[in-house]
């Protein structure tokens, strides 16, 4: 072969090398742009302006000379002006989060009165937090975080004030109140509400959904005529009943193992030491348990049925209330952390509660002046020293478990509220 052929094939591989190479060169330095490209660019910084959102919720709720009147400052926060700034003066005090520090350049951050707001606002009426962005200046992240901040700020602040147990001092305008009404002994009424989950995780929808095909999350309560909520047990899938519930359910704790007050009352000549809960059916037949006729034969059994049923509603106005004092319980829950949406309903009982206190002289419906006047006219009465005989093992529980669920305790004491319904509400001569 010849030198002039082989100087010829030579160029040829090198002009086929050349091309390979640059082709491959091409295809990394297109996939090098590619992969930069596929990657999250970094959030724009949005200028809110916080100071002006400050200075605007300042001036037309706050001031001296406020644009909106108290009417609809309590409207749109759920609560009178003093207890919403009582609130935000205590989490401005004692949680971190919302005290306003300075950054790094000297600027103020968000006040404590527009994170409470943003907070309040989206319990209130159960918008996404991006909803007042453009009035209270703070993005939806921020709007969420302020939420969960004042969830537990809420919960660690007033939670043992506000959703505790009754005191003696407590049950003893709670038998007064029921002795009033026709119910000697009777401290409340309980009952369940359900709890929508819109995101709840598809592994666990079976557990959760009974019957409408929707899951839910199931909150017992217990609540007295004023409609505060005594009792509040959530967290127990859907698909439970009540009676599954009350399995559950710490209501009857402070009795079995000995923290409770004790209290005694008479009922048509008859004396009794454990107070008792008004029901619907669904509920056992015990002695802490009464429930209606449900198909009252007789003048009296229609008068106790027609009572009974009209104060058992204190639980259903509870959570009317409830839900329509805050919208994000009445809608379906959108967040997938089950213990998040736990917060958030005990926060929203906390508040409810807190409502109650400072509204309660509006539209309480009893006059117990009378008792307060002395015990001679009571029937039922609280012993303000507790018990000392603490259970110490479970065997030691058990007669008071029995005393508890006895059948033959809850039909006597039904046959003498019937007769003490008749002889206080009723005309024995007809």
């Amino acid at each position: 072969m010849s030198s002039s052929s082989s100087d010829g094939v030579d160029e040829r591989l090198d002009e086929a090398f050349e091309e390979m190479f640059d082709q491959q060169f091409d295809h990394a330095f297109e996939s090098v742009f590619d992969v930069q490209a596929k990657k999250p660019k970094r959030r724009a910084y949005i200028e809110r302006d916080r100071e002006q959102g400050h200075n605007i919720l300042w001036n037309d709720y706050f001031s001296e000379n406020p644009t909106y009147p108290p009417q609809m400052f309590r409207r749109r926060f759920r609560m009178n002006k003093p207890l919403f700034l009582r609130i935000v003066d205590r989490l401005n005090n004692d949680v971190p989060y919302f005290k306003q520090r300075r950054n790094a350049h000297g600027r103020y951050g968000l006040s404590a009165l527009q994170k409470c707001t943003a907070a309040i606002r989206m319990l209130a009426y159960g918008q996404p937090g991006d909803t007042y962005d453009e009035y209270l200046r703070l993005g939806e992240s921020t709007a969420l975080l302020c939420l969960e901040n004042f969830n537990n700020g809420i919960i660690q602040i007033f939670g043992d004030e506000y959703l505790r147990s009754p005191t003696p001092e407590d049950l003893q305008k709670l038998l007064d109140v029921g002795e009033v009404r026709g119910f000697p002994g009777m401290i409340g009424s309980i009952d369940c509400m359900h709890w929508e989950w819109k995101n709840c995780p598809t592994a666990w929808r079976g557990q959760y959904t009974r019957g409408s095909a929707k899951p839910t999350i199931v909150l017992e309560a217990v609540a007295s005529h004023d409609l505060w909520i005594w009792h509040a047990f959530f967290g127990l899938p859907g698909t439970l009943n009540d009676i599954n519930v009350l399995d559950r359910s710490p209501v009857f704790d402070d009795i079995l193992q000995g923290r409770a007050p004790k209290v005694k009352f008479k009922v048509n000549g008859h004396n009794y030491r454990i107070p008792y809960y008004l029901t619907d059916g669904i509920y056992p037949k015990w002695s802490t348990f009464i429930q209606s006729i449900p198909l009252p034969q007789g003048p009296k059994a229609e008068l106790f049925a027609e009572r009974q049923e009209s104060v058992r509603k204190d639980v259903e106005r509870a959570f009317g209330v409830l839900q329509a004092r805050f919208a994000i319980v009445k809608n379906p829950a959108r967040i997938w952390d089950k213990e998040k949406i736990g917060r958030i309903m005990r926060t929203c009982v906390i508040l409810h509660n807190m409502i109650v206190e400072d509204e309660r002289h509006g539209y309480t419906l009893f006059d117990i002046s009378d008792f307060e006047a002395g015990e001679s006219s009571r029937s039922s009465q609280v012993d303000f020293s507790y018990s000392t005989d603490t259970p110490s093992i479970i065997s030691n529980m058990l007669p008071i478990r029995n005393q508890i669920r006895d059948q033959q305790i809850h039909a006597r004491l039904k046959a003498d509220l019937v007769e003490n319904i008749w002889l206080k509400f009723g005309n024995p001569n007809e």
